[in-house]
C-alpha cells in the first residue's frame, strides 16, 4: 500500500532528491498540475485509482506534506495515448509530446521499469487546495 498522511493516500512525485524537490515546486508553483504513473504499480502495491474529487497528500523527501492535492480527472490509456494536453500539464518544460515520451522512457527505465508504447499508464490531473 503507498503511504497514508491524515487519512489521505500520499503522492510522491518522481524519484526522491533533486527530482521530487523540482517536481514539487513545479506543483506548488501552479506549473504542474497532471502526473502519469503505471498500471502495473497500482497492482503491486494492491490500490485503486485515484478519483476525482479524491484529496491526495503531496509529500516531500522526508515524508512530510507539502500540499493537499484534489484529483479533478483520471484516465486510463496506453503509454503511446497520452494526450498532448495531458503532457504539457505535467509542466515540465517538454516542448512536445515526443520530447514528453522520451524523457519518460528515461525516467522508468532507470526506475527499472522500461515501458513500451502498449504499456497501461493512468493519467491524473489535480489541483492545489491546501499548502501546508
Amino acid at each position: 500500500m503507498w503511504p497514508r498522511v491524515d487519512g489521505m493516500r500520499a503522492l510522491e512525485l518522481g524519484a526522491p532528491g533533486e527530482m521530487r524537490d523540482r517536481l514539487n515546486s513545479l506543483v506548488l508553483e501552479g506549473r504542474k498540475t497532471a502526473t502519469t504513473g503505471l498500471m502495473a504499480e497500482y497492482a503491486e502495491e494492491t490500490e485503486g485509482l485515484e478519483y476525482p474529487g479524491e484529496r491526495l497528500a503531496l509529500l516531500d523527501n522526508d515524508g512530510r506534506a507539502l500540499a493537499t492535492l484534489e484529483v479533478t480527472g483520471v484516465t486510463r490509456c496506453s503509454f503511446a495515448d497520452v494526450p498532448w494536453e495531458h503532457a504539457r500539464a505535467e509542466g515540465e518544460g517538454d516542448a512536445s509530446l515526443e520530447d514528453w515520451r522520451a524523457g519518460h522512457r528515461r525516467f522508468w527505465n532507470d526506475e527499472g521499469t522500461p515501458v513500451e508504447d502498449d504499456t497501461p499508464v493512468v493519467c491524473i490531473a489535480f489541483r492545489v487546495v491546501a499548502a501546508s
